[in-house]
């Protein structure tokens, strides 16, 4: 298949390019961070309209977004709003004119009307509901990240790590997260579009590991890899402030999706990979 990947250079979607790619599917990279010409904000785009005019599938994982320190530095700001609001409106114009079969990629977050990211995310399942697109709902997926200043905790954490010998952590870390690891992810949305007719817009269609686990005990799952490593001597800093970003709000997954798919990889494990690959990566610089 001839599938376009918006947000490409993010951190699923890097994955899911390469994890497509190794399907022998066709894979159109879309990214900001690839060249000026991928800037999904700029109103028309003909490049953009060329890919999606070109693509049997698109993956809709485009947004200016980030971790917590990003979202609680910029998620009130215009230009994080107004970003946002260009893109949608950009892309889901062209899958209208093409008439694309597509997947958003929304957030557990869409209901907390309090989060200018979860109103934004709102607006976009409103839009894919409109063209019969599937939405998909993600729960802190982790992996390797290469923008630091958008990194997500477990990235963040391991890279202060490597970089300060010091993870200074936002919060008392008392609050719990759903965590997936992106491989993982890769496959539910690979399972979501090859079974695109089982579904509707209104599915729950939840991409988790339906498993929560405390931030604090994220920073001691990470202080104990670097600890196997012997050579690094790392102090851990907690907060006396409370989650400011998601107010420590949870949201129950639905396992509808498990009748297609399944997570594979304990939270234990995907730290692991993601540690020695980011070793790998600071060792050698």
């Amino acid at each position: 298949m001839k599938i376009t990947v918006l947000g490409s250079s993010g951190q699923i979607g890097a994955y899911l390019v390469e994890y497509l790619r190794n399907k022998r599917h066709q894979v159109h990279e879309f990214d900001l961070a690839n060249t000026s010409d991928e800037d999904m904000t700029t109103i028309p785009n003909p490049l953009l309209e060329e890919r999606i005019a070109d693509s049997d599938f698109v993956f809709f994982l485009a947004f200016d977004v980030g971790g917590s320190r990003y979202l609680k530095k910029y998620q009130h700001t215009f230009q994080f709003i107004n970003n946002n609001c260009r893109l949608m409106a950009n892309a889901f114009t062209l899958l209208q004119k093409y008439n694309v079969r597509f997947v958003f990629a929304s957030s557990q977050m869409s209901n907390m009307g309090y989060s200018p990211y979860g109103v934004l995310k709102n607006v976009g399942e409103l839009y894919t509901k409109s063209l019969n697109g599937l939405i998909v709902k993600f729960w802190n997926v982790y992996g390797i990240e290469k923008d630091h200043e958008k990194a997500h905790v477990i990235t963040d954490f391991i890279r202060k790590g490597f970089e300060t010998g010091v993870i200074d952590m936002l919060t008392d870390g008392e609050e719990q997260r759903d965590f997936l690891y992106a491989e993982d992810c890769c496959e539910a949305l690979e399972t979501v579009m090859e079974n695109f007719t089982d579904f509707t817009s209104e599915d729950n269609l939840h991409i988790t590991s339906f498993y929560y686990t405390k931030i604090k005990d994220i920073a001691s799952m990470i202080c104990g890899q670097f600890s196997l490593n012997g050579k690094y001597d790392i102090v851990l800093r907690f907060s006396e402030e409370k989650d400011s970003v998601q107010l420590d709000k949870r949201n129950l997954a639905d396992t509808f999706i498990t009748k297609w798919w399944m997570p594979k990889t304990s939270i234990q494990e995907g730290i692991s990979k993601v540690f020695n690959a980011m070793k790998e990566e600071y060792e050698s610089n």
